[in-house]
């Protein structure tokens, strides 16, 4: 079994993600812990939303057709919650956070998910996620 991902896109999520980057350039997530947005994955042109070293970053995500790839964040208090869960990046119709870039398509980005099975938990508690800064 190669290494698990932390986050995979749905491919409505892809989709999306073309267009949008087709309009604001390169992109990123950042896992919304709650507030004015709920717990929405929030979509920023990338290094819009300044992330820091309460951030983790849980993968970096590539799309058929982006060449670059779209990293995933979300603050370590959250991901000591969801260490153990797979997240999938999905759309649905309808208005979601106001500060994610979507909002004007129509589409909301959404989170499915799933506990990991004992053999990719074994792989992913042995691996550290990245922290720090970004330029």
């Amino acid at each position: 079994m190669g290494n698990p991902s932390r986050v995979e896109l749905a491919p409505a999520a892809q989709e999306l993600l073309r267009k949008l980057t087709a309009i604001h350039g390169p992109l990123m997530f950042h896992q919304s812990g709650g507030c004015c947005d709920g717990s929405s994955p929030m979509c920023y042109p990338d290094g819009e939303f300044r992330t820091g070293a309460a951030d983790v970053m849980l993968e970096e995500l590539k799309v058929p057709g982006i060449e670059q790839p779209i990293k995933f964040w979300m603050s370590s208090s959250q991901f000591e919650y969801w260490k153990h869960t797979h997240l999938t990046v999905d759309v649905v119709d309808g208005r979601g956070g106001g500060f994610s870039i979507e909002s004007p398509e129509g589409k909301r980005f959404l989170i499915r998910s799933r506990l990991f099975s004992d053999d990719e938990w074994a792989i992913l508690e042995t691996q550290s996620v990245a922290t720090g800064l970004t330029s």
